[in-house]
């Protein structure tokens, strides 16, 4: 069975996005595509069990057939590192994920498996990817975000020293359109000349890095006032109304298919962000606009999300998942899709595979 490890240099990078990208093209073959995460340091209940958010979500748009918590054999809870660090013997981890992922072998015609949140990680309890990957005998493709110019290169000869025999190829991803001329015309051939494949650059898409108002909701564990109310509808912005009426309108017009995020009695703010191309209202601290403001939201089909925390914390709980690349819609999957297919080179990553 073929097996492709992919990981990257930091978090939200992209590593699940390609891993369905690539798993969706693959079943477009006819090949039976098999999932792992090997490592998983962000533990997630489903009901008695500790899963993988990540692996659940693969897992099931995909469509394979088996339970998140197996396809995540080693989530590091709390408990579970105290455990390890207090262990008069050194447990060992790697003979778990082998055992489930020759598990596969039989029913796979290839096998993804993605890495943790960084290339640091898996360490501590003895799973780092070069590990994992070399005993598995997997490729290895690093996704590495375009930051700016200089990390860029940075990241990405990291990425070579930490696995020097075993980089099969970095995608660039994330690349905005200032930048792609720079990263294909420069980067690219001086990191070939370093010895390092470049598979590919995707560039930057507002679209794909939106959050549904769905997710908004979930994340925010908001209450939705009006009934008008599209949970796949797309926020590609935030922005929070403090300032006054006017300054208020001309930035909102700057900005399509945001989310305003305010006070409950902030009444001009949130009629100047309904005059605008505004996505969704997030009012904090619980406080309940007035019928007029709900009335118009009616009109103008722009829903209503009602929070308990302030705007400090309501921003704070938004930007530690914004950007961070989620396909749970098909039109954005298959958006990405598209993306792979024209800028990523299938057939060097195929050959490397066979090799």
């Amino acid at each position: 069975m073929k097996s492709l490890y992919i990981t990257s240099i930091e978090k939200y990078s992209g590593k699940t996005s390609l891993c369905l990208a690539l798993g969706k093209i693959y079943q477009e073959r006819g090949l039976n595509v098999g999932y792992l995460k090997p490592y998983s340091a962000h533990p997630w209940r489903i009901g008695d069990n500790i899963a993988d958010e990540d692996a659940a979500f693969v897992i099931d748009t995909l469509g394979i057939n088996a339970k998140p918590w197996e396809m995540a054999p080693v989530v590091v809870t709390s408990e579970m590192l105290r455990d390890h660090l207090t262990a008069k013997e050194t447990v060992d981890y790697l003979p778990q994920v082998l055992d489930t992922a020759r598990s596969l072998e039989e029913r796979r015609d290839i096998l993804l498996l993605e890495g943790g949140g960084s290339l640091r990680e898996g360490y501590a309890i003895g799973l780092p990817t070069p590990d994992v990957a070399r005993e598995l005998g997997s490729a290895i493709v690093v996704v590495v975000k375009y930051i700016d110019d200089v990390c860029l290169l940075d990241d990405v000869l990291v990425a070579k020293l930490r696995l020097p025999k075993a980089l099969t190829g970095v995608v660039i991803n994330r690349v905005p359109q200032h930048a792609l001329s720079y990263v294909n015309n420069l980067v690219v051939p001086f990191l070939e000349k370093k010895g390092v494949p470049v598979l590919g650059v995707l560039p930057d898409d507002n679209q794909l890095a939106a959050l549904s108002v769905g997710e908004i909701v979930d994340v925010l564990k908001a209450e939705v006032l009006t009934a008008c109310y599209e949970e796949d509808a797309l926020v590609e912005a935030l922005m929070v109304g403090a300032m006054t009426e006017d300054s208020a309108l001309r930035r909102f017009r700057k900005q399509p298919n945001k989310a305003v995020i305010t006070g409950g009695d902030r009444t001009d703010i949130q009629l100047a962000a309904m005059e605008t191309s505004t996505t969704c209202l997030i009012l904090t601290g619980n406080l309940h606009p007035s019928n007029l403001i709900i009335k118009q939201a009616e009109e103008m089909c722009v829903p209503i999300l009602l929070v308990p925390g302030n705007t400090m914390e309501t921003v704070e709980a938004l930007d530690s998942i914004f950007g961070k690349t989620r396909l749970g819609q098909k039109d954005k999957l298959d958006k990405f899709i598209g993306f792979v297919k024209d800028n990523i080179d299938l057939k060097r990553l195929d050959k490397a595979l066979k090799d």
